[in-house]
Formats: C-alpha cells, structure tokens, sequence
C-alpha cells in the first residue's frame, strides 16, 4: 500500500494551506461577527472567499473520477489530505464548494439524476450559486433504521404529494437552500422494507414546505446553515422529479452514505490535528507551578496519544479511500465503518485533552475547541450511529468464519 501523495495532490495541498493561512484562519472572527448580525443569510466574508477560491481553481475536489463530466479530477485517496486539511475549520469547505450535504447531494445528482435534474440542480450546486439540504431524519421514529421513516409519497396524478414531519435537516435553514432531497415511502405496503422507500426533490419554496425551527447540537444553532425541523403538508412535486424510480430510495441512500461518511472521517481527523497543534502551542507557552506546562508528564502523554490516535485514523481513512478507488464503494463497506466508528471517537478524545489542557479557555467561545467538540459528538449520530455500524460490522466479519 503506497499512500505517498502525488506530485498533483502536494500541489493542491500546499495551495490549500496556503489559502487557508491567508484568508480563512485570519477571518474565523469576522465570520462569527457577520453571522451574529444575520443568522441564516450567508456572510459576505464566505461568499468573498468561495469566489476567491474558485478563481484559482480550489473547487468541487470532492467528486471522483468515477463520475465522468462532474468529477473534480481527484480519486477518493487524492481527496484526503484535502478534506482533512479544510477540516481544520468547520466552515472551510464550503468555501472549496465541498461541503456537506451539498457534496452528498451532488453524488446523488450526478450518479442518479436524469438530464433534466442535472441541469435544473445539480450545475447550479456545482458551481456554488445554491445550497441544498436532504432530509431523512424523523423525530417519530428511530431514523438509524431508514425502513422506519414514516413520511408519505403518495402518486396523485402526474403529481406526488409528500406528507411528513423531518427534524435535523441540516443546511434547511439556510435562506440560499432551494432544494431538499426528500426520502420517504411510495409502497409502505411492499414485503420487502427495502423497496417501500423513495427518494424525490422537494423545492423547498414548494407550497406545504414550512421550515419549523432550528434545532440546536449542545446549544450551538450552527447557523447560517442550520439544522431545521421541517414539516410537509400537502406538498406537490412533478412525478418527473423522484430519483432513479419508485422503491429505489434506499438504494440511492446507501449509494450516497459511503462517500459522505468517509469525508466527515477525512475532515475529523483534520479537527484532530488542529486541535493537537493548539495543544502543543499552550503546553509550550503556558506557564503553570513555577514551569512550562510541557514540563509536566500527563501534559506529555496527552500530546502523545493524541499523535498516535490521529495518524491511526489517518492511515485508516487513506486505505478505505484507497478501495473505494480500486474495489468500488461495496467493496470498502467495513473499512468505511470502521473509519465511521473510529474518526469521531478519536477527535473527541484529543479535542476533550486540548480542552483540558485550554483550562476555562477550552470551554469558551474564544477558540475552536468548544464547538467542534459538539460536531463531532454529533457525527457519532450522524450518516448512521456507532452502534449501527459496529452492528452490521461484526455480522460481516463473523459470517467469514461460519460454517
């Protein structure tokens, strides 16, 4: 296995950085400030920098080859040390036009949509004029299971009317967001559970769509993109605008979640890496009993750790990259479960010893650590829980020592 970067990747890599040092970490604040002042608008610093981006080429990495005319050029492996390096913010990849759930949405769009739904919503996602949302979750009932979702798409005509209640939809709150990738069933009746569900676009200035509330994650409304409980009542859309076909929702579900799940891994450990960086910075400055905090063995180990946890998930994310390019997404299923399980947990390990090490200042809103602590808390839920994961996971290596 050679995971050395390409001389292509080291170039965009290190235009990356540099982007970043130039024009993202010096604007974390001004970000803050401007989405103080209008919540769910897009602030004028992130459209600046996403034009900027974008003029020098720094955009849509995320598709990969497999994906023809649409393709950002890269393979799942050349992706990585980008994701992971826009991870470092938690709003840096929508400056690159990478960003979830519009990257999920646009795999779905361009490995599933027709002509019509491409032009119509995949080119203007492309290029950053629109955001988008998908909406799965249901506060009803237990959405890791998604032959649970209860939200109806019944045929009417040349019409579908969906009813039905979503909770946690992410980036539905955004004023830019004009359309939802909507799953729900057509065939609740059908033997089998996997071929009831549906997948259909909803524009969300459709009659019957009522963006409720934004819920929060620990307090945080994550703001402008948001996580909204959104109702359906009624709402009509041309029958021309389901996916795929009727009872391939689930399909176009699983087909969406590979991808999606190991860039949230790829940017994961990049919030690692940040925040170990912080942590040596402090432990170095900081002064604490009469000596720098460096000084003190436990400060040591969490450093340490900390270091070997982030590199194990690296190399871990890197070969699940690598046979979703050389095998096909199926084919990487358990490697990609087991960076699900694993990233989010490793984050969470080493961003809780930063905080620690940040004293009172971990906690706060003057740095970082606070709030992508409840991300990744929230990724352990997010595109299937651990437990789902670890479920299906061990069926699957236990049935190759059967007999």
């Amino acid at each position: 296995m050679d995971f050395e970067y390409s001389d292509k990747v080291k170039e965009l890599l290190e235009q990356v950085r540099s982007f970043m040092q130039e024009h993202i970490y010096p604007n974390e604040a001004l970000f803050h400030e401007q989405i103080s002042e209008n919540r769910w608008e897009t602030p004028a610093i992130l459209e600046e920098l996403k034009a900027k981006a974008k003029a020098q080429g720094l955009w849509n990495f995320f598709l990969p080859l497999a994906y023809g005319e649409y393709s950002g050029g890269l393979t799942n492996l050349e992706y990585a040390p980008l994701a992971e390096e826009m991870g470092k913010v938690a709003w840096a990849s929508e400056v690159f036009n990478c960003a979830a759930p519009d990257t999920g949405n646009m795999e779905v769009l361009a490995k599933y949509g027709n002509d019509e739904q491409k032009k119509q919503w995949l080119e203007p996602l492309l290029e950053g004029k629109i955001r988008s949302a998908f909406a799965m979750t249901e506060p009803e009932v237990a959405s890791s299971d998604a032959t649970n979702i209860e939200t109806n798409i019944v045929r009417d005509g040349d019409d579908y009317v969906i009813n039905g209640r979503k909770f946690y939809i992410s980036g539905a709150c955004r004023k830019s967001c004009e359309i939802m990738i909507v799953m729900g069933k057509t065939d609740p009746e059908n033997p089998n559970r996997y071929m009831q569900q549906s997948q259909v676009l909803v524009p969300v200035n459709t009659p019957g769509v009522k963006i409720v509330r934004p819920m929060t994650v620990f307090g945080y409304d994550d703001a402008p993109e948001g996580h909204a409980e959104v109702v359906f009542e009624n709402v009509r859309v041309p029958v021309s605008n389901i996916i795929l076909g009727e009872g391939r929702g689930f399909e176009v579900a699983q087909g969406r979640l590979g991808p999606g799940r190991i860039h949230h891994c790829m940017r994961s450990v990049g919030a690692a890496q940040r925040a170990l960086e912080m942590m040596c910075k402090r432990a170095n400055e900081r002064v604490v009993f009469g000596q720098p905090m460096i000084k003190n063995q436990s400060t040591r180990e969490d450093i340490a750790k900390s270091a070997c946890q982030i590199e194990q998930s690296r190399l871990m994310t890197l070969k699940a990259a690598q046979k979703m390019d050389t095998a096909g997404n199926k084919e990487a299923k358990d490697l990609i479960a087991m960076i699900k399980i694993v990233a989010p947990n490793m984050a969470l390990d080493v961003i809780d010893r930063a905080i620690q090490i940040y004293g009172a200042a971990g906690v706060s809103q003057d740095t970082f650590l606070a709030h992508m602590y409840a991300g990744q808390r929230t990724l352990r839920l997010a595109d299937g829980p651990d437990q789902v994961h670890m479920m299906q996971l061990g069926r699957n290596l236990a049935a190759q020592f059967a007999e």
